[in-house]
Parts: structure tokens; C-alpha cells; sequence
């Protein structure tokens, strides 16, 4: 099979995301049921951090071992990448002794050069312009408690972060929309998103009106990882941009509320919001050891079934 990478949203088909979310669903409930699945015996997952990371780890080393694989943890502070060997010859050499590598990092560069001399897939674990494996599990959650996002409009209030990019490109590719809000000098910027056009987005001044008939309400801490330098500047220009009960009420009725954590109560969501009726954050974080397996099974078996 002709190697894939998952670098991007869209670099999955809206055929192929449909594919991984049915295996999710499948995989997940035999996880729940106890029913051994190893699909994935005797293969082998490289991960290299170079951010920090609890539920990234987690999730996939766990989920590895889940199929029946093995995960091997490479922090480059401890590796030659860390002293300067060049992504290119690191890829050729990893590659060569693993059946698949996950890479959570800063430029979305660094990726896309370690993929170009990879022999197996390269899956984005973070990088600064994109999350993909994070909004594939918050678009399974979604599924699981409504049923199909396509023509359901999600409201993003906050940072036109990595997350807020990839929201973006998901809609493009399963027909959805995105109401996004940031503060001034926050907003969107289309190329680094690498968006098609702006038919499926929408940008508001106030966060209210971009939660306003939403099916989905979701945000991101004000200060990501690689920015703590501009930590006071955001905290002043953020203030008006909480996720609070006011705002959720202004989203229908059954919308549900959504964080990739770790969430900073006070700060971009309210504590009686994060942890109230509409907030599936739990569920949400789960998936991303069950949407994994199933993204991990396809690069490496293709469909199964």
C-alpha cells in the first residue's frame, strides 16, 4: 500500500474520515467489552516529543500496546535530534526500524520534512499550525452523542490557534460550519490554515453572536505551548472571550461544550460550564486513545473491513 501520512486534517477524504470513525466506533466497543484486538502484533510506533504532553503520550502509547504493537518514547532533548542531527537523516534511520512514527513538535515544517524521508507513515501528534488527531476525536465525541456534524455549525471563541485551524479545515472536508471569534489581531489567517476558501466559516467581533443557534461551543486555553512570553498581554486581551453559562445559553439548547485540555477554569471556560450538563471534555479526551487506534490500524492495514 502506497504510504499515507496524517500531517493535516485534509489529508484524509471525507470517505476515509467516515471509514476511521466507523473503526472507532467498532474498536472502542470492543475496548469496553474487554474483547482482546491486536491488529497491529509485532509493529512498532516511534514517538518523538519535542513539546510536553500528558493525553498525546497517553493516548498513543496506550493505544499501541492496545492493538498489540509496541511504542518507543523519544524526547529529542535526549536524542541527536536534540544536538543537531537533521530531521531528514533522523527519518531515514527511524524509519527504517519502526512500522510507524508520531511526532509532536513545533514547526509544522519539521513534519513535513521528517514525512518526505519517511518510509512508513508520519502521523502529527501537534504542531503549532495544526492538531489533527484532537479534532478527530472531538468530531467522533460529537457523533456519538448527535449523530452527523455535517451542516452543524461549531462556534470557536478564543485563539485562531493550531486547534481553531483544524476545526477549519474540517468543516471544508465534512461540510460543516465554523463561527469564530477572537479577539483583535487574533483572527484567522487563511493561508496558515491552508484553507480552500472561507465558505465554511465565519468570523464575528462578538463571541456572543458567534455562539448564538451553535450545535457545538468549543475553545482552547489563551496562552498555547511555545507563546508563554505574550502570557500577560493575552490574559488582558482574552478577558471578554470566557466560555460562561451566558454564553452556552445563547447556543441551542442540547449544544455540547468541548475543550482539548488541559483547561484553565476562570480563564477560557467557566468552572460551571467545563464541569456542568453541557460539557462532554471527559468523553472528548477518551477518544483520543480509541480515534488513534483506528487513524494507527488504517495508515498501517488499509480497511480492514
Amino acid at each position: 500500500m502506497t504510504i499515507k501520512h496524517f500531517l493535516q486534517f485534509n489529508d484524509l477524504t471525507t470517505d476515509e474520515l467516515n471509514y476511521i470513525f466507523e473503526r472507532t466506533r467498532w474498536i472502542k466497543a470492543q475496548f469496553k467489552a474487554y474483547q482482546q484486538y491486536w491488529p497491529l502484533s509485532d509493529r512498532t510506533l516511534v514517538m518523538i516529543f519535542e513539546k510536553a504532553s500528558t493525553r498525546t503520550r497517553l493516548s498513543f502509547e496506550a493505544g499501541m500496546q492496545q492493538l498489540g504493537g509496541s511504542a518507543i518514547y523519544l524526547n529529542t532533548r535526549d536524542s541527536q535530534l536534540g544536538r543537531g542531527e537533521p530531521v531528514e537523516d533522523a527519518a531515514q534511520v527511524i524509519s527504517r526500524m519502526s512500522d510507524l512514527v508520531m511526532i509532536r513538535t513545533f514547526e509544522q515544517d519539521i513534519i513535513e520534512r521528517f514525512a518526505a524521508n519517511s518510509r512508513v507513515p508520519v502521523i502529527n501528534g501537534l504542531t503549532n499550525e495544526y492538531h489533527p488527531c484532537q479534532i478527530l476525536a472531538d468530531i467522533f465525541t460529537f457523533i456519538e452523542h448527535r449523530g452527523p456534524i455535517k451542516g452543524k455549525t461549531v462556534a470557536w471563541i478564543g485563539d485562531s490557534n493550531n486547534v481553531c485551524n483544524t476545526w477549519l479545515q474540517a468543516a471544508e472536508v465534512l461540510d460543516f460550519n465554523v463561527h469564530v471569534s477572537t479577539p483583535p489581531g487574533y483572527e484567522v489567517e487563511p493561508e496558515r490554515a491552508n484553507l480552500y476558501g472561507d465558505s465554511h466559516y465565519e468570523e464575528f467581533a462578538d463571541p456572543m453572536e458567534a455562539a448564538r443557534d451553535a450545535d457545538l461551543v468549543t475553545t482552547d486555553v489563551w496562552t498555547s505551548m511555545g507563546f508563554e512570553a505574550e502570557n500577560e498581554e493575552r490574559m488582558r486581551d482574552f478577558a471578554d472571550w470566557q466560555v460562561d453559562a451566558d454564553m452556552m445559553r445563547v447556543a441551542k439548547e442540547d449544544a455540547l461544550f468541548m475543550h482539548c485540555l488541559p483547561a484553565h477554569r476562570g480563564e477560557e471556560v467557566s468552572a460551571d460550564v467545563i464541569d456542568g450538563k453541557h460539557s462532554v471534555v471527559w468523553d472528548e479526551a477518551e477518544n483520543r486513545l480509541h480515534v488513534q487506534k483506528a487513524l494507527m490500524e488504517y495508515l498501517l492495514l488499509g480497511r480492514v473491513k
